[in-house]
């Protein structure tokens, strides 16, 4: 079986079922299930997520990208850092980085004062944390390939006259 191929189509679309998934890569349910199973065992596959536009909802959502400029520690580098960052709930995603900042963090809030509280009280305070800083997202455009922003254009017909 393409593994490859399988984790492309599951990038893609999650809600693929294991028919269309078999049917695509010309493979049996059974082996398709099974290779599934085993991708996630082995924590290649980590999870099915759906994309949403908040925008388009009464739930308010803050969106913050956090830049963190830290000092590694002797003998374990940045690892150890990045641990007790993000076991904190509200961290939904971390990134290691070149550049200025060592770490980007993405946090999500219902507002921007709950943000700030979490980097003032945890964030900023946290061993070897040099400086932190905050970037409020105002709006988003495309998130995994989905862009939001683009109207569905309807198609006029023109007036035929005699």
């Amino acid at each position: 079986m393409d593994k490859k191929m399988l984790l492309s189509l599951l990038e893609t679309n999650a809600r693929y079922s294991t028919r269309d998934l078999s049917d695509i890569l010309m493979e049996d349910e059974n082996s398709v299930l099974h290779a599934m199973k085993e991708l996630e065992k082995q924590k290649i596959i980590c999870g099915y997520h759906t994309v949403i536009n908040w925008d388009k909802t009464n739930n308010e959502k803050v969106m913050a990208l956090i830049e963190v400029e830290v000092a590694p520690e002797r003998d374990y580098g940045y690892d150890r850092i990045a641990k007790a960052i993000y076991r904190y709930p509200e961290v939904d995603t971390m990134y290691l980085m070149s550049g200025k900042s060592e770490f980007i963090v993405m946090i999500y809030g219902k507002t921007m004062q709950e943000i700030s509280n979490f980097v003032g009280a945890k964030l900023a305070t946290t061993d070897h944390v040099r400086s932190t800083s905050t970037f409020f997202v105002l709006k988003q455009y495309k998130i995994n390939g989905v862009i939001f922003d683009e109207e569905e254009k309807v198609e006029e017909r023109l007036i035929v006259t005699p």
